[in-house]
């Protein structure tokens, strides 16, 4: 049983190893690492028990590590050629997925059979990230986004790129999912008249997505609630796509998101139905009783019909586990062996890192198996025996409802560290919030969406009995107190939060376990780090295309202009900003500068504004911008305004009172922003152009000059003047700018401009974020948190 338990730990540990590298392993390295977890699993026959034991845990360590940078490499290796990236692409392939729509178009993956470049065949990653989007001549297309199909074989002409998304502290690693779903490309449908895509066979593979975009489209039929007709998808086959994002936000503040997707509670209801018909249909048939008893088909076929509804649900990391614990427990019953519960838990991990190493990294990985931990080593040794059948109604519905409550006070309060850990975030309704839920949705919900494939009219009384369960829980988030934030906790303050959440749970005397509050002291309220007087922090977002900058005194916030809008229904604000200020402890905003009206600026203050309060509003926005009419302090900013905030002097530079009053273009008005403290100076510049740029030279002569320049326009040829560089004369200029940019920025001139003086240009796209520390020190997110399946730009490829 030692070497049981520790074999499954070792291999996660060696799977965990390989995923902390910035560099995938030479294949010598590899190969080394394989051999010698391989011969020491040969050599452990012949060694005495415990030597043996740990010979075979460092060997699986090993075989873990190498394994796993060979499967790395091999993923690695499916790259797009970069000379193709931009270019018109003729492919030809399969919808490998469920099709996700919303107003702005669809996104599906695809599975490349064949393609071309100017009639000559290429070789691209076999899986894409494909969009295709509605644009302004959509009306005017034969064939659009609605009409995909799980399944279908197309040919289109693309657009790709290679996998490369945004990197901000503590944000969503969208490079690491495209990585672990094996989409080593993304890109779009050309939608052009002279790009018509052609639907090519309606039925070409991919039978259980097929099948699962049927039921889909028959809930969408049935059910004219979108919000409801969304969970009734998500719970009978798992497209978590079809919530719509403010009911997700409704199940995230009330702690029931988990319930939403298929989840183990989901898998194992369904697997003690599926074994209870199976063993009565089994009973009729006495020739089938003779070949094999009823419990044992009942447990195989329970398993068996447990994993095709797991499969149908999308085969996620719960349902997974659930399955693989299953499929343990029959087989090891079946050959009359007994496992304790969290041996079995132990294996299911391990054989879910074997099929997908990079699980590891995900919250969901963490959520599901501590969560079942948990709960099998707080239940107590010794205690009162169940009911038994026979016992009375009373005694056996309070044993239910005891358990239940045992059952989330126990997941509540377990998990509650590893949700601040992943999430920053804590729904403080959320145990009253599962009381009602996990019955409604797992006795309820679950049971007549699956059963509405039968007999659709039940997909109604379901979406009436989620509409109720909607109403219940935006009243519980409507609570002023319903969700909690905290700062991100240093590794070792997790670790405490970790080790007192679990010894809250333990079966252990109460005076012991109260020993865990203090150890969880430092995870719910964490000692935020802030510059001392005189010092400031600067951080520049990694938005895309747009503009979003911190800058932290001691004791006050200042964020200059907020990024873009991302679509018709996502902002800067609402993915990037917002987390990553509750992240870093920030509850208000003293001020917010929005340089100028273009989208790329101000696209995500609306997003902002609506959840984080914030003091002042400085702007050169019109009077009729939208934003004017938020319910906040406002002023235009001017030329000449200055204050000081714990030390650090800030001054606007830009526009003067003859510039705002000329009615110029927004980017002749951006806020020119110029803060001074002890470690040096910088100037945020919006997206002034040359004309601005020699005015401000003019006005200030040698006073602009400054450490860092943000620089003008994204790096635009119409702005970066000579003048303006001989000026400011900066030690770093930080380009705001998306990968592969459509604008061209920044300008190759304007690159060259900067390196014969010198400077160093840093660019979002290749730095991600940006950070000036207090201290004096820069880095950048790319640099800092590198991993090998982070884009790398040709200047590194050229460096390794």
């Amino acid at each position: 049983m030692e070497r049981v338990a520790s074999w499954p730990l070792a291999w996660l540990l060696g799977v965990w190893l390989q995923l902390q590298q910035a560099e995938v392993w030479p294949w010598p390295v590899q190969a080394a690492l394989a051999a010698a977890g391989l011969l020491g699993l040969l050599a452990i026959r012949w060694l005495p028990r415990h030597a043996a034991t740990l010979l075979g845990a460092l060997a699986l360590v090993s075989l873990a590590a190498g394994s796993t940078a060979w499967r790395a490499d091999q993923r690695l290796a499916e790259q797009l050629p970069a000379a193709l990236e931009g270019q018109d692409l003729q492919v030809t392939g399969r919808v490998a997925s469920l099709p996700q729509s919303n107003l702005a178009g669809t996104r599906f993956v695809f599975e490349v059979e064949s393609a071309t470049h100017q009639g000559r065949p290429v070789t691209i990653p076999q899986r894409l990230s494909l969009g295709w989007w509605r644009g302004p001549d959509a009306d005017a297309l034969l064939i659009g986004p609605d009409e995909l199909r799980a399944g279908q074989r197309w040919r289109f002409t693309v657009r790709l790129r290679q996998p490369h998304g945004h990197l901000n502290p503590h944000g969503f690693d969208a490079e690491l999912w495209l990585f672990e779903q094996g989409l080593r490309a993304t890109g779009y449908v050309r939608s052009r008249a002279g790009d018509r895509a052609e639907l090519l066979a309606v039925a070409a593979g991919y039978p259980v997505e097929r099948l699962r975009q049927a039921i889909r489209d028959r809930i969408d039929a049935a059910v004219p609630d979108a919000g409801a007709a969304g969970v009734l998808a998500a719970l009978a086959i798992g497209d978590q796509g079809a919530i719509d994002r403010a009911d997700w936000e409704l199940f995230r503040i009330t702690g029931v998101a988990h319930l939403m997707s298929i989840s183990g509670l989901h898998v194992t209801l369904f697997a003690w139905l599926a074994a209870a018909l199976v063993g009565r249909a089994w009973r009729w048939s006495s020739r089938l009783m003779l070949a094999l008893p009823a419990p044992l088909a009942g447990r195989w076929g329970g398993l068996l019909l447990a994993a095709a509804y797991a499969v149908l649900a999308g085969w996620g990391v719960p349902a997974q586990r659930t399955v693989l614990m299953i499929a343990a427990v029959v087989a090891l019953r079946s050959a009359g062996v007994h496992w304790p519960g969290p041996l079995i838990l132990l294996a299911a991990a391990g054989v879910v890192t074997v099929l997908d190493p990079w699980a590891l990294l995900q919250p969901g990985f963490w959520l599901s198996f501590v969560a079942v931990g948990l709960l099998i080593a707080s239940d107590p040794v010794r205690g009162a025996a169940p009911p038994t059948a026979d016992a009375p109604w009373h005694q056996r519905l309070w044993a239910a409802v005891r358990g239940g409550l045992r059952t989330q006070a126990v997941a509540t309060v377990g998990l509650a560290p590893l949700t601040l850990i992943f999430f920053q975030q804590l729904s403080l309704v959320g145990f009253v919030a599962n009381l009602v839920a996990i019955p409604v949705v797992t006795l309820l919900a679950m049971p007549l969406s699956l059963l509405g494939v039968l007999l659709p009219p039940l997909w109604t009384l379901g979406a009436a009995v989620l509409q109720a369960l909607l109403q219940g829980l935006a009243w519980l988030a409507a609570v002023p107190w319903a969700s909690w934030s905290v700062p991100a906790a240093p590794a070792w303050a997790a670790l405490l939060g970790l080790a007192g959440g679990a010894l809250l749970v333990l079966p252990l005397p109460w005076r012991v376990r109260l020993l865990g509050l203090p150890l969880l002291l430092p995870l719910l309220a964490p000692a935020v780090e802030r510059p001392p007087p005189g010092r400031f922090e600067l951080l520049a977002l990694d938005i895309g295309q747009g503009t979003a900058v911190l800058v932290r005194t001691q004791r006050h916030l200042l964020v200059y202009d907020t990024g873009p809008l991302y679509g018709l229904e996502s902002d800067a604000g609402q993915r990037v900003l917002v987390p990553l200020l509750r992240a870093r402890g920030e509850s208000r905003v003293d001020l917010l500068m929005l340089s100028h009206r273009d989208s790329d600026h101000v696209g995500g203050a609306a997003s902002l504004l609506a959840r984080l309060p914030v003091a002042t509003l400085s702007s050169s926005l019109t009077d009729e911008h939208p934003l004017r009419a938020a319910a906040v302090p406002q002023q235009r900013c001017r030329a000449g305004q200055r204050w000081q905030w714990d030390g650090v002097d800030f001054e606007v530079l830009h526009p003067g009172d003859e510039v705002a009053a000329a009615g110029t273009r927004p980017n002749a008005v951006s806020c020119v922003l110029r803060i001074g403290g002890a470690q040096g100076t910088a100037l945020l510049t919006g997206d002034i152009e040359r004309a601005q740029e020699l005015a401000l030279v003019e006005r200030h002569g040698d006073a602009l000059r400054a450490d860092v320049l943000l620089v003008p326009h994204h790096g635009s040829r119409t702005s970066s003047s000579e003048a303006l560089l001989a000026a400011v004369a900066p030690r770093v200029a930080l380009v705001q700018a998306g990968y592969r940019s459509r604008f061209g920025h920044p300008a190759a001139e304007v690159v060259a401009r900067y390196a014969a003086r010198g400077v160093e240009l840093v660019r979002s796209d290749a730095c991600g974020a940006w950070t000036w520390r207090a201290d004096g020190g820069m880095h950048c997110q790319r640099q800092e948190r590198a991993r090998y399946w982070h884009h790398r730009s040709a200047a590194r490829e050229a460096d390794r």
